[in-house]
């Protein structure tokens, strides 16, 4: 099982909005790097609900319930379902993360601007423990 960190922006798509619907599809990337982590997404991987923009914070869990596909409305991106499965006691917020020098070669601090990402097993780890799990 793999790793994730999703990016959105919470005032489009919210965690409270992934709460509410549970399952949704996870679409809108046009990044190449950030489709070609979508690709290898898989049926169980988990990954970190993250709000960009103000806030720049990981709000909680998701399931990959269903794998990759072609968008169907728009050739230039793909899709995956996640399900809502855990939110985190306490935001972990990007400052917290920098700040770690474990993560100074994440590429959540590397890479800002990316919207999905592998989160190695130690740092998910590590980020679920900053997040009172």
């Amino acid at each position: 099982m793999a790793h994730w960190l999703l990016k959105s922006e919470p005032g489009d798509w919210s965690w409270a909005d992934q709460v509410e619907n549970q399952v949704c599809e996870w679409d809108g990337v046009r990044n190449a790097q950030a489709l070609g982590h979508m690709k290898e997404m898989a049926l169980g991987d988990t990954a970190f609900f993250y709000h960009s923009g103000e806030e720049r914070r990981i709000m909680g869990i998701v399931e990959v319930v269903r794998g990759w596909r072609e968008d169907p409305d728009d050739p230039k991106s793909g899709l995956v379902d996640v399900r809502a499965i855990e939110h985190l006691p306490r935001p972990v917020t990007l400052a917290e993360i920098k700040a770690d020098p474990a993560f100074a070669e994440s590429p959540l601090v590397r890479q800002p601007r990316l919207s999905v990402m592998p989160v190695p097993d130690e740092l998910w780890q590590k980020i679920c423990e900053m997040g009172g799990l």
